[in-house]
């Protein structure tokens, strides 16, 4: 029985490409395999109903290439839910997730309109009462006091990934398309995990990358008391997407390709279930992208 993630939202990915190249991930000249998308897509569906997660599926938003990635919709707790708010080519997504979240019965909360950019549970991990959540590539700063009183988290950690640089040293990269700030990891499931809550009087366990954060936020993390931590190599963080995993407490889903992460997983317990998901990391997301978490 799951201990964490135990019901995701899931959409589909019949109208995946990468066509629109929306962070620093996406290559608008790679084509996609959209039927190979698509049965990537079904192997996490089945990979999460082998961990014993429900899963709630809905269509795919027509037209949307993004829709697949349903961890941006929104952030959910006890029955609450605080909606995103997404770049541009991303709008069109809102109300479909707004629907789709009303019809579940969540109690909706919107933001203020000052609030131009927040990233839903892309970057905002739950662990407990605690609340990861970075800023400033997809999540406004002034987001976070607002996500903690809403949902009623006792602690946020407000964190910051590296930014994409012009020749790796130059100014900050802005995306092309948005016009936001960007990054490798512009959300937080590119850079940090949450494997395990607490549980009685054993720690909450997280697995994060520190190569990938600014150093405040390296320090935070690195300072941080009461949790079980997992370091992942840059590699495997960037090349096999690493940290884009859902976690039930007791089995991992992951991405292939990080067998040093795997290694540390199975070493405290963990079962894994490893996927390879090409076509779906061509979007800049994975595992955790494609799921949001309703429980």
């Amino acid at each position: 029985m799951p201990l964490i993630n135990k019901t995701v939202l899931v959409s589909g990915a019949n109208y995946f490409t990468d066509k629109d190249a929306i962070n620093a991930l996406m290559d608008s000249s790679l084509p996609v395999d959209v039927d190979q998308a698509i049965k990537e897509h079904q192997s996490i569906i089945k990979a999460f109903k082998k961990a014993g997660i429900k899963v709630i599926e809905v269509g795919a938003p027509k037209g949307m290439q993004d829709g697949v990635y349903t961890a941006n919709w929104a952030l959910v707790r006890a029955g609450e839910a605080v909606l995103a708010r997404l770049p541009n080519k991303r709008k069109p997504e809102e109300p479909v997730a707004r629907q789709h979240l009303s019809d579940l019965g969540l109690k909706l909360h919107e933001l203020p309109e000052r609030i131009q950019a927040f990233s839903g549970q892309g970057d905002s991990l739950v662990c407990d009462d605690v609340l990861f959540v970075q800023s400033p590539y997809r999540t406004s700063k002034a987001a976070h006091p607002i996500v903690k009183n809403l949902l009623g988290f006792k602690e946020v950690y407000s964190l910051n990934t590296k930014p994409q640089r012009w020749f790796k040293f130059g100014p900050v990269k802005n995306n092309k398309i948005t016009g936001w700030p960007d990054s490798p990891t512009f959300d937080l499931d590119l850079a940090l995990a949450v494997i395990k809550p607490r549980i009685d009087n054993s720690p909450p366990l997280i697995a994060y990358c520190p190569k990938l954060f600014k150093w405040p936020s390296r320090k935070i993390l690195k300072d941080l008391k009461g949790f079980d931590k997992i370091i992942i190599p840059k590699d495997e963080a960037l090349k096999a997407y690493a940290p884009n995993l859902v976690s039930t407490g007791e089995i991992v889903i992951m991405n292939s390709g990080a067998p040093k992460l795997k290694a540390n997983l199975v070493k405290h317990g963990l079962k894994v279930i490893e996927l390879d998901l090409p076509e779906l990391k061509k979007g800049g997301g994975s595992i955790r992208c494609s799921s949001l978490t309703l429980d």
